[in-house]
């Protein structure tokens, strides 16, 4: 009789297989946003401020399921590029609010025209009822 040890193949993995995947996301997301020096999640905080308008960094890292300490990083390193702004919320003196600039508004339009060529590319392997099977599994897999 064997055991889960022995037949344990990494390649079978959840873990393994989203792994890849993610790697597979990331070299397209580089070709695609080629030119712009922004990392994927940089361009997931732009894109959200974007749609979401000023909003404080804590609001920020739960729209972009990002942890406080890589969110801090990544809005340390979008303000010195001048494509975000800090300004104290009216309804309380004390919070601050992030707000693009007028070139970060300006870089975030340019990158979301090109930003559903990611997932396009990503997903070009599967035909469409596939596309959105695997897009509704994953919302369900992160409980959403």
């Amino acid at each position: 009789m064997t055991t889960p040890a022995e037949t344990y193949r990494l390649e079978e993995q959840i873990g393994f297989k989203l792994r890849k995947v993610h790697q597979q996301a990331s070299e397209v997301f580089a070709r695609v946003m080629a030119g712009y020096d922004v990392t994927p999640t940089q361009f997931a905080a732009l894109t959200k401020l974007y749609d979401e308008g000023a909003v404080s960094q804590n609001a920020l890292g739960r729209l972009t399921a990002m942890d406080p300490a890589t969110m801090s990083g990544v809005v340390n390193r979008l303000k010195k590029r001048g494509l975000l702004a800090q300004s104290a919320n009216p309804q309380d003196g004390r919070a601050m609010l992030l707000n693009l600039t007028e070139e970060g508004q300006r870089l975030t339009l340019e990158m979301r025209a090109r930003g559903a060529l990611v997932s396009a590319d990503t997903l070009k392997p599967l035909k469409a009822q596939e596309k959105k099977r695997l897009l509704a599994l994953l919302d369900r897999l992160a409980g959403t």
